[in-house]
């Protein structure tokens, strides 16, 4: 059972892990287009500041940067919001890092709608397709606080491309602090044998909570945080499937392109099965509260749960 060890925001475990990396790594160093609070790393910025870089608004020339740090043994870390991480630089992306396979690790903050007030234009739900489609792109969604520190710590030693991303609001942090992190491998985290439930980033916990609410109501639900996208954990997703028999997906990102995308095409190929996608439908996001965004795109317990009778009505 995990429990609620009091709501933090996931971006500032990326902070503290990316602390903990300058104390224990010297050749990582870290690039920021002016969003260094916003991004949590103001604390390495005080404590490196000789290999800290403030390159101000000029995301595409941060990539460009950072490719080019990787090639004196460096392992660069950027950050800037998920929107201006992804879309704004694609480009770049594409040609100086993933095309090169440069070792950079593309570190991206307040993804989704829970970024709240500021609205459609910063909000972009389309990362996670964007970055998964890069030949060679690790792309990882970590849960909360710990997880996010975690990850951080560990894609350090990974070598190569990686995409992180992770969010602006306070969520339940309740992955163990000494929990490993091994990139491309699922974390099971109930058990169950009427339907599969696969959740990413800010959506494992209303996961874990609609997994509880059905549970009262005779439903077993086997509960499954996929942190990394790519590479998917096809063995732990078809182990399940195998059990349940049908499978729910549930994310902060558009329906097209994402998470549920992914998990139906590894069904298609190996294991047909009943599936419904709980995840924004083909739509931009607006202004307003990350509480009352969830509920209106339906990204709640309650929507999961919905998900979970559908799917079961089906088969």
């Amino acid at each position: 059972m995990y429990t609620d060890q009091g709501a933090k925001d996931t971006r500032s475990g990326f902070g503290a892990g990316l602390l903990e990396l300058g104390k224990t790594n010297p050749r990582v160093v870290a690039l920021c287009a002016d969003l260094t609070g916003s991004l949590k790393m103001d604390a390495f910025q005080k404590e490196f500041p000789e290999r800290f870089y403030q390159v101000g608004i000029a995301e595409a020339n941060m990539m460009g940067i950072a490719a080019g740090l990787t090639i004196g043994g460096f392992v660069p870390f950027t950050g800037t919001f998920a929107n201006f991480s992804t879309g704004r630089v694609y480009d770049q992306i594409r040609q100086s890092i993933a095309y090169s396979g440069k070792n950079v690790k593309i570190c991206a903050s307040h993804a989704g709608i829970t970024l709240g007030e500021d609205g459609a234009t910063h909000q972009i739900l389309e990362d996670i397709g964007l970055m998964k489609m890069l030949p060679g792109m690790v792309v990882i969604n970590p849960c909360d606080f710990n997880q996010t520190k975690a990850a951080t710590l560990a894609i350090a030693e990974y070598e190569g491309p990686v995409y992180l991303r992770f969010g602006r609001p306070k969520v339940a942090n309740f992955t163990p602090i000494d929990q490993p992190f091994e990139i491309g491998k699922a974390v099971l985290l109930r058990e169950g044998s009427d339907v599969t439930i696969i959740a990413t980033g800010h959506l494992v916990w209303p996961a874990l909570q609609a997994a509880e609410t059905l549970a009262q109501k005779g439903v077993s639900a086997e509960v499954i945080n996929i942190h990394t996208i790519k590479p998917l954990d096809e063995e732990a997703i078809l182990k399940s499937v195998s059990k349940t028999g049908r499978i729910v997906t549930a994310e902060e990102h558009q329906m097209l392109g994402g998470l549920g995308e992914s998990v139906a095409g590894l069904l298609a190929r190996k294991h047909p099965a009943p599936m419904e996608m709980v995840a924004v439908d083909d739509s931009f996001g607006e202004s307003g509260t990350p509480e009352s965004l969830m509920e209106k795109y339906g990204l709640t317990p309650s929507a999961i749960i919905d998900a979970v009778a559908r799917v079961k009505r089906r088969g």
